[in-house]
């Protein structure tokens, strides 16, 4: 076949970000003027102003990519007509290697700062770039546009669909929940949230549409995880292997799954199937899987590399590939959908499949449902530690004189309410000269939060009124270290199997206690009684401009836990609920 090297002006069809996609597109300088020489080149290439001959004039340029498995296959395809119609960039060939590989563990592995094999990710959602750039030591990341689209919505096998009415009843994202939740013969499965975006957008999605019609609480939203959490698959790609294939409704597979548009079209494409899957697009809104083209280490990358990274992405926004995504079942970000591809999906008006894209969830959001999900699924057993030394009787600025501890304690309520009544939390406060010679002492033990005393009430009733009744201790200092080594004793003793074991400690100040154990001496006892097999993570948080970040961060970080700081208490909630999405992505372990 012949040279092409083609104009990049056909990036506007489909390669960069949209009003639509919902997502902030980042894009560097050095990565437009890239573009710029490149598309420059092309041109020169196609009007005859520059030859090469009848092979490239370079060697070709080796652009290694990894994308979500299911997108991968496509991008393999127009890689390969790239390399076999000698497609160039600046003069030289494009190489384009694809592998497939799950987007969270590309995602974790970039977060940890471990050494990528390859220049461009496309996952399958801008979520996990976000959460690559989490991690202390991350490699750096920049998204420069994205490749395609899929709404992400709830498939049901037919008998199961039509007992809800469809294609003609629409629902909510909440309506869809309580319907899912509350039925006995509907068996409903999904990918684990914390490995799926179309799991964890679903969740999200729900939580919001709560929110909308005013329930509180998110009891939609935990009611399906509870349920998901006993029908999960490990990803994405297995999800549609659980579902029924008879049409009794008597075996054992799912009836309803949470899916994209896409993986819904390749199961009802392929041979085999059994069944037509139909599609319920909630109204208020479908989350999309945005496939963010994402450069990774753009300053470590060649000259070549760089203008070939950019030169594929112009490639996939071509009329022709975008028409290789549709055969695949992917739309065009931005652009309106073909009625074909949504029916062989399983979509049918007047389910709102063109109309209800829903902006992206935001990350507190998505940590939030996220948090949530490590919470139900696993169920948790956490020692909550306060600092009530005096500083935190100081006024947090723009609350119009709120005391650190008043804010303290309404974030603490807040993130009570996420928890179940199988839950394990207890609460300690610390401070010198707090209990005599210790610095510390517990006020309520740690239990489960439906667990009812013998006087009457729950302990999440305890928890409540011991939270509310927290004060900060007139001149007393901040004994951070003997509090930390004790309240850390007395979790890895107290260690439940098979929950979420954690230890979180709330402070804003610097140790106080000059006659106690010293920093280096405190981490080195946290590491001995630290157990990989019996995990108890810290989670430290640092409160206001006056607490010590370092000294929480090591001492987190020699549990295998994490250390946060935050400027004002009223973020607490939101960073346990990260703190515990982070620590616990490893799961329970015993």
């Amino acid at each position: 076949m012949g040279r092409h090297s083609l104009p990049d002006d056909h990036s506007a069809a489909g390669t960069r970000a949209r009003p639509a996609v919902g997502r902030r597109r980042t894009v560097v300088v050095a990565t437009l003027l890239v573009l710029a020489v490149a598309g420059g080149a092309a041109v020169a290439v196609d009007s005859g102003l520059l030859s090469f001959g009848d092979s490239c004039r370079d060697s070709a340029v080796r652009l290694d990519l990894v994308a979500s498995p299911d997108i991968a296959p496509a991008v393999r395809s127009i890689a390969d007509h790239a390399r076999e119609d000698k497609v160039t960039s600046d003069g030289s060939c494009i190489d384009v290697r694809v592998t497939a590989r799950e987007s969270y563990q590309v995602s974790d592995a970039l977060a940890a700062g471990r050494a990528p094999d390859f220049a461009v990710w496309i996952p399958d959602a801008a979520m996990w770039v976000d959460r690559a750039k989490d991690g202390g030591d991350s490699i750096p990341v920049a998204t420069a546009g994205h490749v395609a689209a899929s709404p992400v919505a709830l498939a049901m096998v037919k008998p199961a669909a039509n007992s809800l009415g469809w294609p003609a009843k629409t629902y909510t994202w909440a309506e869809l929940a309580a319907a899912a939740s509350q039925s006995r013969k509907l068996r409903l499965g999904a990918a684990d949230p914390a490995r799926s975006a179309a799991g964890l957008l679903a969740l999200s999605s729900i939580g919001r549409s709560e929110a909308r019609q005013g329930s509180d609480g998110g009891t939609q939203t935990a009611a399906l995880a509870r349920l998901l959490s006993r029908r999960t698959s490990n990803s994405d790609s297995q999800v549609a292997a659980t579902l029924e294939q008879g049409d009794s409704g008597a075996g054992r597979g799912n009836q309803a799954v949470v899916l994209s548009e896409q993986a819904a079209f390749t199961y009802n494409s392929g041979p085999g199937s059994g069944r037509r899957l139909a599609l319920f697009y909630p109204k208020d809104g479908t989350p999309l899987l945005d496939y963010p083209y994402t450069i990774v280490r753009e300053s470590e990358l060649s000259t070549d590399e760089s203008r070939a990274a950019m030169r594929f992405m112009t490639l996939l926004g071509a009329p022709g590939s975008l028409r290789t995504l549709a055969r695949s079942g992917f739309r065009a970000p931005g652009e309106e959908v073909a009625d074909a591809m949504v029916r062989t999906a399983g979509g049918s008006s007047p389910q709102p499949y063109a109309t209800s894209t829903a902006d992206a969830p935001s990350a507190k959001e998505l940590e939030q449902a996220l948090g949530m999900w490590t919470i139900t699924v696993q169920n948790a057993r956490i020692t909550t530690v306060v600092d009530a030394s005096g500083s935190m009787a100081a006024p947090v600025p723009g609350t119009g004189g709120t005391s650190r501890m008043d804010v303290t304690k309404a974030s603490l309520l807040q993130a009570l309410a996420q928890f179940t009544p199988e839950d394990e939390i207890g609460l300690w406060e610390f401070a010198t000269r707090l209990d005599g010679s210790r610095a510390y002492r517990t006020l309520v033990p740690t239990a489960r939060l439906g667990e009812r005393a013998k006087g009457g009430g729950t302990q999440r009733d305890r928890l409540a009124a011991a939270f509310a009744a927290l004060q900060p201790v007139p001149d007393g200092a901040t004994g951070l270290y003997e509090t930390a080594l004790a309240a850390y004793r007395e979790a890895t003793r107290t260690y439940r199997p098979g929950k979420f074991n954690a230890l979180v400690i709330l402070t804003d100040g610097a140790n106080e206690d000059p006659g106690g154990i010293s920093r280096g001496e405190l981490v080195a006892q946290l590491q001995k009684l630290s157990d990989p097999a019996r995990p108890v993570p810290m989670i430290a948080i640092a409160v206001g401009p006056d607490a010590d970040k370092d000294a929480v961060t090591e001492i987190a970080r020699a549990t295998g836990g994490a250390g946060y700081q935050v400027s004002d208490p009223a973020e607490i909630q939101g960073v346990i609920l990260k703190a515990i999405m982070t620590v616990g992505r490893g799961g329970a372990k015993g």
